[in-house]
């Protein structure tokens, strides 16, 4: 596989070389955090199908016709689809929807492949795909077509039918190691080596979280201020609590192009898997007198609970004296400062709450009651509790 882009997953490219090699399943579906790779993962195993290098151990070669029209994505036998729209869903779609869906993607797939081999769809973020969705893409699962490969890439497996679940091979991604994410970042330019261990250790093992870091250093400057923010609220009051987390939540805002929950980036990028819009610029804050439209308000609270759950985390090791392990190392005297007035349990029930917190949001709960709820349950100093 002398092109393949994916590093820091031996075990999957492993699986994916023995794929191209001895022939894809129907279906394949990558599991794992969003930027962990699946989306690289899944256009290297896309690329190795269609590549036309003689020698079958090369492909993905990276150089022939045929992968760089895929690793650019504008293959002819190269389908992709994604979340679109206010919701961030994939949806059914189909004549007469605005926004393209799964019968767009399977009525794609009927046609004969244009250059005569091998036909690839990539579904991104197919957590997100609604039930209408994903009882199309079932009927196709059931009955593929002919050389058609399907790659399903989900940051969970629990939102899919279990019936689409049995029905594909799966590969599941964990972290890549520090080291790794810091060579990746070197090795394209984009961090120097102090920025690029920082940043390795804040995306926990995301080589696309981390590039989106990289490329958006208003936002970094942004995520310092706002989790600055959240430990001094460790002292306030309960009326200044929630008023400083609204607050927060405006300002949150600019994270979100280098959240999970943001926009698809542009498809030439090695950081597809980050699932952010790698060219759009911090938001600015709306201030508290405008009220921002309801995808908005939503964007900026999974951006804050992520961001929390991060400095929660961060906390709850240092309150037990494992400072060495706390990602956030530009942070490092604040938080061992707050954490040793903390009680490591009531942070480990406050990070289960912040799960539940983010699950609440996927759905239709009120953003705002779900911060105020967190506001209130955010660990009190035991001197300032006294």
């Amino acid at each position: 596989m002398d092109g393949a882009r994916t590093r820091g997953h031996p075990a999957a490219l492993a699986a994916v070389a023995s794929m191209i090699r001895g022939g894809a399943p129907h279906a394949v579906l990558l599991v794992g955090p969003a930027g962990i790779g699946k989306t690289t993962l899944a256009l290297d195993l896309a690329a190795g199908l269609l590549c036309t290098a003689d020698d079958v151990e090369r492909r993905p070669c990276g150089t022939c016709r045929a992968c760089r029209l895929a690793f650019s994505w504008s293959h002819p036998d190269l389908h992709r689809i994604g979340p679109e729209g206010p919701g961030r869903q994939v949806v059914i779609g189909g004549p007469g929807s605005r926004i393209r869906g799964i019968r767009d993607l399977i009525g794609e797939l009927s046609l004969l492949p244009v250059e005569g081999g091998a036909r690839v769809a990539v579904v991104e973020g197919a957590h997100r795909m609604n039930e209408d969705a994903q009882a199309a893409l079932l009927k196709t699962l059931e009955e593929p077509p002919t050389g058609v490969t399907l790659i399903l890439c989900a940051d969970a497996e629990e939102p899919l039918l279990p019936t689409i679940r049995s029905r594909c091979a799966r590969l599941r991604l964990g972290p890549v190691g520090t080291r790794d994410v810091e060579a990746i970042l070197e090795e394209h330019g984009v961090a120097d080596a102090p920025l690029a261990a920082r940043l390795a250790r804040i995306a926990a093992g995301r080589p696309g979280l981390a590039f989106a870091w990289a490329r958006q250093p208003d936002a970094l400057r942004a995520r310092d201020e706002l989790s600055r923010s959240l430990l001094d609220l460790l002292d306030a009051r309960p009326a200044e609590r929630l008023a400083g987390v609204r607050a927060a939540a405006a300002r949150a805002l600019a994270l979100s192009v280098v959240t999970p929950t943001a926009a698809p980036p542009p498809p030439d990028d090695f950081a597809a898997s980050s699932a952010m819009d790698a060219d759009a610029g911090p938001a600015e804050d709306p201030g508290p007198a405008v009220r921002a439209p309801a995808v908005e308000r939503r964007r900026s609270a999974e951006a804050l609970v992520g961001l929390w759950s991060d400095v929660a985390r961060d906390l709850a090791l240092s309150s037990r004296g494992l400072a060495s392990s706390v990602r956030d190392q530009g942070l490092l005297d604040e938080t061992t400062a707050h954490a040793v007035r903390l009680d490591g349990g009531e942070l480990d029930a406050f990070l289960d709450r912040l799960g539940r917190a983010a699950v609440l949001l996927v759905g239709n709960v009120s953003p705002e009651l779900v911060l105020d709820d967190l506001a209130l349950a955010w660990p009190r100093p035991r001197t300032a509790a006294a």
